[in-house]
Parts: C-alpha cells; sequence; structure tokens
C-alpha cells in the first residue's frame, strides 16, 4: 500500500495533512487560516491499493472491490478506493456512505493513537467537551461552504457514532467489553430521541447531541464527554470528503507546515513493499549528515520492523522532541543493510528545488516548487535572479507531484509571470469568502515559460498552472492535473489546542473553469509525466525523464519564436 495517491511528504517523517493554505486572514479574521484543498484522513494524494484497480463502469462494481477491501479490515486502503471512485460518481450515495464508514474507522483508531487527543479525552469534564461541540458547530455553521441540514446532520453524526463504537480501541479504553444487546437499545434510544426532537438549529443540535451522550454512558460506561468529543470529530468528517477535526498534535504539524519547517529527520518518504522508500532528502538536514540518500529503505525504526506496520505508523515513529535520538535500520540497493542513530533537529524546508541551467546552450533553465509554502515567492525571487545572471532565457518550472500549500502563495508566484489580469476567484456560502486574485505588472518576469504537471499536481499548483494557461503566458507540458478545487480552512478552536478543517468555498480559474474533477489540461499531452526519483538530494535526472526533455524542447521552441 503506498501512503498517498502517488506522491506524499512525510517532511520529518509526518502525513502530510495540507493541500493549500490561503494568506487572506484580514478577510476571514477569526483566527482562521483558509486554506484551497488536501484529501482525506491523511490530507493528500494516496495511490490506489496494491492489486485493485478502477476499471468497472459502474458503481456497483466498486462497491463490490470496496467490499472486499473491508471486509479484509483494509479499512485505509477503502477510503482510498473509495475517494477515486467518487472521482467518477461523485454523486453516488451508496459509494459516498462507503467512504464515509471508512474514513471513520481510520479515523478513530487514529486518534486513539494520538496522545495529544487522548490527553484531552482524559482531561475533559462534561461542560468542556459541551463547550468544544458548541464552538465547532458555530464555525461549521458560519464558515461551511454549503447551508447546513442541521436534522440531516445530527442523524448523520448518530449514524456515524454507531460504527464508532464498534471499534475495539473505544472499549479497550475504557475498561470494558462491548454489550451488544446494550448498543442495539441505545440505537433504539437514539432514534427515538430524533424522532421527537428533529432539531431545526445549532442550539438544538447540540442539545440531541448531550442527550445522546448520556444515553451512551448509561448503556455503554463511556462518559459522556469522551462520547461528546467523538461526536464533534464525527460531525466535521461527515460534512465532506475534506473536513475534519484536527487534534492538537495535527494542528501543531500544519501551523509547521505552513511555515516550511519543523522538527525531525528532513525526509520525505513514501511506504513501498514493507518499508518507508525515501524519495527526497532536505539539503542540511541530520538524514542528509547521517549519509540517506533518495532510493535508501528504512527496514526498522527502533525495534520495530516496518514491514510489521502500517506506513503512517511506521512514519509516526520518527516523530520526536528536538534534540532526540532515533536509531533506523536503512537498506541501500545492492548493500547490507546499516544501522543508524540521527538525532531530531529543527530542520527548514525549501520549496524550491534543483534551480539551475539545464541547456547552457539554449540558455533553457529548471526549477521545481515542491510545494506553494509561506516563504516560496521569495525563494522564487532568489532563484529567478540567480537563474537571470547564469544565462536564463527560457524557464521550465516543475509543478509535478506538487499536492498543492498556499492559495495565496500561489497567487504571489503566478503574479511573477503575469503582469494583468485574474489569476484566481473563489466563491463560497459566506461573502467573506468571495475573493478574486489579480496580477500586477511591477515585478514580471517576461522569460518564456514551460509548466510540467501531472495527476499529482493539485489545488494550489492547479491554480498557478490554469493562471498560465488562461493567459497563454506559457505552455503546459505532462498530464491532467488532479482536479482539486475547493478551498478549505484551518480554524483553531478556542476550548482546547485542536482545530477544524472545514471546506469554505470553490476556487476558479481566470476563464472561470471549475477545477473539481476536471484538473488543468495540458498543452503538450503526454503519457507518462511522473517525477522520477531523484538523483542527489533533489535534482530529477534529466535523460530518466521524457516530460522533462519535452519540456526542455518545447523551451527550446518558445525561445526560437521570440522576435
Amino acid at each position: 500500500m503506498k501512503l498517498h495517491r502517488a506522491w506524499v511528504n512525510f517532511w520529518v517523517g509526518l502525513v502530510s495533512f495540507l493541500i493549500g493554505i490561503t494568506l487572506a486572514l484580514p478577510v476571514l479574521g477569526q483566527g482562521s487560516f483558509p486554506i484551497p484543498g488536501w484529501e482525506s484522513p491523511a490530507i493528500s494524494l494516496p495511490a490506489l491499493p496494491a492489486g485493485v484497480s478502477l476499471q468497472g463502469p459502474y458503481p456497483e462494481e466498486y462497491l463490490r472491490q470496496g467490499d472486499e477491501l473491508e471486509r479484509a479490515g483494509r479499512w485505509a486502503d477503502a477510503v482510498v478506493f473509495y475517494e477515486e471512485a467518487l472521482r467518477r460518481f461523485p454523486q453516488d450515495p451508496a459509494l459516498l456512505q462507503r467512504y464515509h464508514h471508512s474514513r471513520l474507522r481510520v479515523d478513530i483508531v487514529r486518534r486513539l493513537k494520538d496522545s495529544s487527543y487522548l490527553a484531552v479525552l482524559d482531561s475533559f469534564s462534561l461542560r468542556q467537551a459541551v463547550d468544544a461541540l458548541n464552538e465547532a458547530l458555530l464555525k461549521v455553521q458560519v464558515h461551511f461552504v454549503d447551508p447546513i441540514s442541521w436534522d440531516r446532520l445530527t442523524a448523520n453524526t448518530l449514524r456515524g457514532m454507531e460504527v464508532i463504537l464498534t471499534e475495539p480501541g473505544i472499549w479497550s479504553r475504557f475498561g470494558r467489553p462491548p454489550d451488544p444487546a446494550g448498543l442495539e437499545s441505545l440505537k433504539n434510544q437514539w432514534k427515538q430521541l430524533l424522532a421527537a426532537q428533529a432539531p431545526s438549529d445549532r442550539n438544538q443540535t447540540v442539545k440531541v447531541l448531550l442527550e445522546s451522550a448520556r444515553l451512551a454512558e448509561v448503556r455503554c460506561g463511556i462518559p459522556a464527554s469522551a462520547v461528546l468529543m467523538e461526536m464533534l470529530c464525527t460531525v466535521a468528517s461527515l460534512l465532506d470528503i475534506y473536513s475534519c477535526y484536527l487534534t492538537p498534535q495535527q494542528l501543531q504539524e500544519i501551523l509547521s507546515q505552513i511555515e516550511g519547517s519543523f522538527v525531525g529527520l528532513g525526509v520525505e518518504l513514501k511506504g513501498e513493499e514493507g518499508s518507508l522508500l525515501i524519495l527526497r532528502v532536505i539539503p542540511g538536514s541530520p538524514a542528509e549528515t547521517a549519509g540517506l540518500r533518495p532510493g535508501d529503505r528504512i527496514i526498522a525504526v527502533g525495534d520495530q520492523p516496518t514491514a510489521s506496520l502500517p506506513p503512517e505508523e511506521a512514519a509516526n515513529l520518527l516523530q520526536g522532541p528536538e534534540g532526540s535520538l532515533v536509531r533506523l535500520k536503512v537498506q541501500s540497493e545492492g548493500q547490507e543493510a546499516r544501522e543508524l542513530w540521527i538525532r531530531r533537529t529543527h530542520v527548514e524546508v525549501p520549496s524550491i528545488d534543483g534551480a539551475r541551467i539545464i541547456d547552457p546552450t539554449s540558455g533553457v533553465a529548471y526549477l521545481r516548487i515542491a510545494a506553494f509554502q509561506k516563504n516560496t515567492a521569495r525563494e522564487l525571487d532568489a532563484a529567478l535572479w540567480s537563474l537571470y545572471y547564469q544565462g536564463m532565457r527560457s524557464l521550465v518550472v516543475d509543478l509535478r507531484g506538487n499536492p498543492g500549500g498556499l492559495l495565496g502563495s500561489a497567487v504571489e508566484s503566478a503574479d511573477r509571470f503575469l503582469d494583468r489580469g485574474v489569476i484566481v476567484y473563489t466563491r463560497g456560502r459566506n461573502l467573506m469568502e468571495d475573493c478574486t486574485y489579480v496580477a500586477h505588472e511591477p515585478g514580471t518576469w517576461r522569460v518564456p515559460l514551460v509548466v510540467l504537471i501531472d495527476g499529482q499536481s493539485a489545488s494550489a499548483a492547479e491554480i498557478f498552472a490554469a493562471a498560465i494557461r488562461d493567459h497563454r503566458r506559457g505552455k503546459l507540458v505532462g498530464t491532467a492535473t488532479y482536479g482539486k478545487g475547493s478551498v478549505q480552512g484551518i480554524f483553531p478552536l478556542q476550548s482546547h489546542r485542536a482545530g477544524l478543517r472545514l471546506t469554505t468555498s470553490r476556487f476558479y480559474s481566470p476563464s472561470g473553469r471549475p477545477f473539481t474533477l476536471e484538473g488543468v489540461a495540458p498543452d503538450v499531452l503526454l503519457r507518462q509525466a511522473a517525477r522520477p526519483v531523484s538523483a542527489g538530494n533533489s535534482t530529477p535526472i534529466q535523460q530518466e525523464d521524457h516530460a522533462l526533455t519535452v519540456a526542455v524542447q518545447v523551451a527550446r521552441e518558445l525561445i526560437a519564436q521570440r522576435p
């Protein structure tokens, strides 16, 4: 099983939870951090499970394949599979139900292994849990992109809780085995409660969920405060496939990613064949100092072989406080496995990779934008001036595998190449979410431009690519992008140090095209535009990269067309 659809960033061994975060903080206010896009429980672009394909023409075939994954207990694989199926049949209610069922199971297992969330469960009183739920529902009411049907949201939450209460981890946490008869009686009581008090507003929803939590405590012995916190998590995850509750630890990881820095080892990983395959080593990181290279495989963390763990759990073992040591067993191709001790330190993650003159004869320059972070535009400026002084006459910008990042950063980066016109606009239910971002002439680079894209270029990366395409500012080479066209916001909760990720709006290209399901089509379509494993630390090898070779040729042609 791969961790994400193709390329997932485990900078510092952390699952990436973002696809894009806007910088429009003054517009939204209220402590929010708006963002375009990510992907379900571990935000960002998973690969289909091994041995599973989306070949069937009808949803029924997808349901059959998904049921096989569920029966095998492969819930994380089922989430990825159903999410891909929903891209083909987005309105199919059965697929959506199975997706949410699988995601609820994956999420509860993850939460019960998250010490920051367990601390909340252990310390919260019922009053604190009620306050947290009330605050969360208020943010949903104000910011979620679609109108809220409170009776339906309440009913869905209680149906979701039926799934949560079948998770063995819940029962082991509170020291008693499940009582099937008690669970069945509880479900019936919940149904009766809903029939008698169909909530029509937020306050009534809180009242019904609180009463439901108290019933669960009586029937099942799980503290009502813990049940109510699980209801909060369930509410968020059932809004759509992108919204979710963020534990305190997850929220902190997101804020670190916004800054482009973290404490860890400094590696980008992919789960593959029972190991963690190193895709990238951050320059100057502890991993580089220890001699780790792209293509190496981590086969054990401490005494835990990675083959015995899901990829996410294996990667989580790489986390730890600054200054602490982690023991790794690493396998390089053709060599004996070796053991390394690496100290976790603060790592700065550059978003611009491999900037260089790739064809000195023609003056074709190259750079890769790995993700749109807080400092991407500033890094881009430095790279462009360096390439200019080296003789840049045309530029290839590589967005393959870029899962997104800050919406504002994508806008600022596109603005470096556009002198006028709309870059992107967003539309939401709340007028505060309606924004139009335009280009400015000062600071515009007029160098001929080629942009490399693939099916893993998502969200903020699609904003950049679409702006270049719609304004005919350059040529897009590769395959169609992912098609992630909604904006999420990160909303910290004042009741405790956790947060919500909520879909707040949808975004559109300068020509008014939506991104969802459609993506951005290239001008030069290739059969395969996948990014190869890097040579050295980050620079792609041109002779092994057909898409890059084509992009360089297109860049030469653009140079030749200039007067």
